[in-house]
């Protein structure tokens, strides 16, 4: 599909938002991309273009293959957002820049939802969160207003689980904090349920609710 496109088709991709999918660009580009079923029209004002899921995959493989300069804010410096796990090799940086970049990807998010949830429901996940479970439940924590702001102080981890449709989410801090990160996956339309793992103690298991 990417030899069909023109290189200014390849860009506006790559630089569509990173959570809800919404595209720029001229209006003949945009229906071009629509033709290719990557994209779509939204039916409500004021009308933008937004990937399909076809065009989600090809943005991803674009930007996996050769990532864009200027592609949307990121944690570092050229990079796509990506929410703060606890998992990462350096501590992402924390400050104002980072507070709005959060805010953006969160209200994305819940467009996101509004738009391809069925009944327009904001108020549980949406496909694309069951599809990227580690960032979705990420995402949550990292825009929940009562948690630590600095990975490695406290904060939590985020990580995969056997179960294809569960994260499990652990402290590192105090196990205490437990109760307030399940609080915020609740309020954010996560099943939460609290358990001990063996040698690494009380964990949270979480999964996108789907009524």
């Amino acid at each position: 599909m990417t030899g069909r496109l023109t290189a200014p088709l390849r860009r506006v991709l790559a630089e569509a938002e990173d959570v809800t999918g919404r595209l720029s660009g001229t209006e003949a580009q945009l229906e071009t991309l629509a033709r290719h079923g990557l994209a779509f029209r939204h039916a409500r004002p004021p009308r933008a273009y937004f990937l399909t899921p076809a065009g989600h995959r090809l943005r991803q493989e674009l930007l996996t293959a050769a990532p864009p300069p200027t592609a949307r804010a990121a944690a570092t410096p050229g990079g796509v957002f990506t929410a703060r796990t606890g998992a990462e090799s350096e501590p992402v940086a924390d400050g104002p820049a980072r507070l709005r970049e959060v805010h953006s990807a969160w209200q994305g998010l819940v467009e996101l939802r509004r738009m391809t949830n069925p009944d327009g429901s904001t108020d549980r996940p949406c496909a694309w969160e069951r599809g990227h479970l580690v960032q979705a439940a990420a995402l949550a924590l990292e825009a929940g207003d009562c948690l630590p702001g600095v990975a490695g102080d406290g904060g939590y981890v985020v990580a995969d689980t056997p179960q294809p449709d569960a994260v499990e989410i652990r402290s590192g801090g105090e196990e205490a904090e437990l109760a307030s990160y399940a609080d915020v996956l609740a309020k954010a339309g996560w099943h939460v349920g609290e358990h001990r793992a063996r040698g690494r103690g009380r964990v949270l298991l979480a999964s996108p609710r789907r009524v």
